[in-house]
């Protein structure tokens, strides 16, 4: 089997279809390997469908390496997938069991089969230079935050901000929203100024700094939206190009098919007989509609009086046998049958 009908078997919309099937039910069957009810009615079934799977997937492999060679490994996506693979291959026996935990990392394969999901890590993977920025930000805002309140509120509420580890996890904690109000209200039991601090740290920390993420994820996602209409824009005008190219050839051909079927000066060029035989380039199509020039056809007139029978006239003048006949019985040359 040749590598491109491989290639084209991989790359196809039922191969991946099913590829993506087989995944899903991969997927069932590593969670129903959680359930010891289930292991103990079913548990052959089970593994079997797993290693069924693991089959499938290492085919599927060996395919695309086939088909694409080195370059295999130039997709990112097949890096991700080789390795997984690779993992569920090793032993789980002895200190490799844990590895036996791993296996469910082929759900993740479900992104690489899925061109929509790519596109969402793809936007992620875009966004990561903005995020750290805003990281570093939160993190600033979150150290200079739990150095305040462990200054302001470390001697009322220990338990919360008795020292700056233990005010940044609880800072951390009311910016995630978790039982945020029951934390300000105790400390406010003692310091009823406190919500003015949590105030500003939570428009600070979530409404503002949080909210900078969404925007990052959506000015990656449409730089990669941009990116993609532009590929396409270009693919469209290439494919214009083509088109033009190919209606001029059409057209090139066209005319020469219509080109007149005599030589310039429309008496051809004399024989052997001192007759003239008209010089014609060869045409493919005769219109049977048309009909003889008067210089046509005093030529033809010409060439039937020195003996050349109707068939070789219509060949030289590029039109029918029909059209010489009746042309011809028209100026009474030839009598009518």
């Amino acid at each position: 089997m040749s590598r491109d009908a491989v290639r084209n078997l991989v790359e196809s919309l039922r191969f991946q279809q099913f590829i993506i099937a087989v995944i899903l039910l991969n997927a069932i069957a590593l969670g129903l390997e959680t359930s010891e009810s289930v292991m103990t009615v079913a548990g052959g079934a089970v593994e079997l469908a797993d290693t069924a799977a693991l089959v499938v997937f290492i085919v599927e492999m060996l395919l695309k390496l086939y088909a694409y060679g080195f370059s295999y490994f130039r997709d990112p996506w097949n890096c991700f997938d080789f390795l997984v693979i690779s993992i569920a291959l090793l032993p789980a026996a002895g200190g490799l069991s844990v590895l036996r935990a791993f296996r469910i990392l082929r759900v993740l394969r479900l992104v690489s089969a899925t061109p929509s999901m790519r596109k969402v890590v793809a936007s992620l993977l875009a966004a990561l230079p903005g995020m750290g920025s805003i990281l570093g930000l939160l993190a600033l805002v979150l150290y200079v935050a739990a150095v305040m309140a462990t200054k302001l509120f470390g001697a009322v509420t220990p338990e919360y901000f008795g020292s700056l580890g233990t005010s940044m996890w609880t800072l951390f904690q009311v910016m995630t929203g978790e039982a945020w109000p029951d934390i300000a209200r105790e400390v406010m039991a003692e310091k009823p100024l406190a919500w003015i601090f949590f105030l500003f740290y939570i428009l600070v920390s979530t409404f503002v700094v949080l909210n900078l993420f969404l925007a990052v994820m959506v000015s990656a996602a449409e730089d990669i939206r941009a990116e993609e209409n532009r590929e396409r824009d270009s693919h469209d005008v290439d494919e214009t190009a083509a088109y033009t190219e190919i209606l001029a050839e059409l057209k090139s051909l066209r005319a020469a098919i219509d080109r007149p079927l005599t030589t310039p000066d429309g008496n051809g060029t004399p024989n052997g007989n001192g007759a003239r035989t008209a010089t014609r380039t060869p045409t493919l199509v005769r219109d049977t509609r048309r009909q003889l020039t008067d210089t046509e056809l005093a030529h033809a007139v010409t060439l039937y009086r020195t003996g050349h029978p109707l068939t070789h006239i219509a060949d030289n003048l590029g039109v029918t046998h029909p059209t010489i006949r009746t042309a011809l019985q028209r100026r009474g040359i030839l009598r009518h049958p």
